[in-house]
């Protein structure tokens, strides 16, 4: 393995070639004492590739995103990258000061009080005591813990950890800055702040390299994307496209094209969903789904919602929609006995659990008919997506009256999660899609 610092790179900061880190697993902890001593010549442990034969380039000014699933290798090129983990083999090339911010409590010495932490951090990467003195203010602006710096890291809440991590890694001006999924814990403030801060990066010229499972912050911020999955590079390109193909990868369709699914999503479609024409489709939609584990699921039995999924605009069943785009929430309910009017519904919360918005077949003024018993029916939940970027929770219902009272014959709470993808947020839950201008009156 080769790990330069170079002057010389013309317009690239970044360059990683043909990189591997392989992990040697032991079955038994003898077998490891074994292996490290050379007491056994037959080979005692499994290879795992965390990144196999992954070359990626960032030139400078550019912000370039990393996604995938848990396990790709996102985190562990970063670190490699940085230089906190060794390849097994691969070249990687730094044209640039870098200055990282990966998981919680790297480069941090806990017993340390917060202002010994960010002498120690500025140290580290190569600053005099004199140069740390002339940013400290600006890093405790940033921060805003207020007296808290003066005690022990120990000490501080999740919140309070990232925000002085943030404030040391961004404000000791560094020329390429990596950061691995930190601004999650943050509050909706101070994450608002560091994306500020990212723009004024980007309008210096700085580089950014950021892991993140939000698309949305993705899609916003990324001139280039990669993706990885199980230590190898599937793609590189513009967000939307990488993240297209993340989605695939979330619901294993990557290597199957839309028109092979197509028909099967159609409003008539109803032919393939039993999975038994030869294709690659499911005999359920909602096992091409991301489902909640810990469902709440109740109902007096006499209907069931037997099937559900999401479908985005290009006949994909998925769990990401992105904003502005038209998608569909299906519902397949069983009839376990006649039943009259039955009354489908569909709602969003959001991750507090407020219900947002919804709708059912009574609002929609629908006749739903008087379905007979083993009787299948279909529901269409079809829209534009106006809500802002974020995760909301899915929940279905049938429900109705039964000789005179109100009667829910199946609900399913929070079955799954849709992740909306926004590159341009507004107020409150819903973009309205106003129009705004500016006149200039001299």
């Amino acid at each position: 393995m080769c790990f330069k610092v170079k002057t010389d790179m013309s317009d690239c900061a970044i360059k990683v070639e043909n990189l591997d880190k392989v992990y040697k697993l032991y079955d038994h902890r003898r077998d490891r004492l074994m292996d490290a001593l050379g007491l056994t010549k037959k080979k005692v442990y499994h290879e795992h590739y965390a990144l196999k034969d992954v070359s990626m380039e960032v030139h400078k000014g550019e912000t370039v995103g990393i996604i995938g699933t848990n396990g790709s290798g996102k985190s562990t090129i970063l670190k490699i990258i940085t230089g906190v983990l060794s390849p097994t083999a691969g070249n990687v090339e730094i044209n640039g000061r870098i200055s990282a911010l990966l998981e919680l409590g790297a480069g941090f010495n806990m017993e340390f009080t917060g202002i010994e932490n960010i002498y120690l951090n500025g140290t580290m990467i190569g600053f005099s005591n004199a140069e740390i003195e002339a940013k400290m203010q600006d890093i405790l602006d940033f921060a805003d813990i207020g007296d808290f710096v003066n005690q022990p890291v120990k000490t501080y809440s999740s919140g309070m950890f990232v925000r002085l991590a943030f404030a040391v890694a961004i404000n000791i001006d560094p020329e390429i800055l990596i950061v691995d999924e930190a601004l999650s814990v943050g509050d909706i403030f101070f994450q608002n702040k560091c994306y500020h801060k990212f723009e004024e990066f980007k309008k210096a010229g700085k580089t950014i390299v950021f892991v993140s499972h939000d698309l949305s912050s993705i899609s916003k911020y990324c001139d280039r994307v990669y993706l990885l999955d199980r230590g190898k590079k599937l793609g590189e390109g513009s967000p939307k496209t990488i993240i297209d193909m993340y989605k695939k990868v979330l619901v294993h369709q990557l290597d199957s094209k839309p028109e092979d699914h197509a028909d099967s999503f159609n409003r008539g479609g109803m032919k393939q969903l039993d999975g038994t024409d030869g294709n690659a489709i499911p005999k359920f939609w909602k096992d091409k789904m991301v489902l909640n584990p810990s469902q709440d699921s109740y109902g007096s039995g006499l209907a069931e919602i037997v099937d559900f999924c999401c479908v985005d605009n290009s006949g994909q069943i998925t769990n990401t929609v992105m904003k502005g785009d038209t998608f569909t929430i299906r519902m397949k309910v069983k009839f376990n006995t006649r039943i009259q009017q039955p009354i489908l519904a569909c709602s969003f919360k959001n991750r507090m659990g407020v219900e947002i918005t919804g709708t059912n077949t009574m609002f929609e003024k629908i006749d739903t008919g008087n379905p007979e018993k083993d009787e299948v029916m279909v529901v269409n939940f079809t829209q534009n997506m106006s809500l802002q970027g974020g995760e909301y929770l899915i929940s279905f219902g049938c429900v109705g009256y039964r000789e005179g009272e109100f009667t829910v014959y199946h609900r399913l709470y929070d079955i799954f999660s849709i992740n909306v993808i926004s590159s341009k947020d507004t107020v409150g839950y819903y973009d309205m899609g106003m129009e705004t201008t500016v006149e200039r009156l001299v």
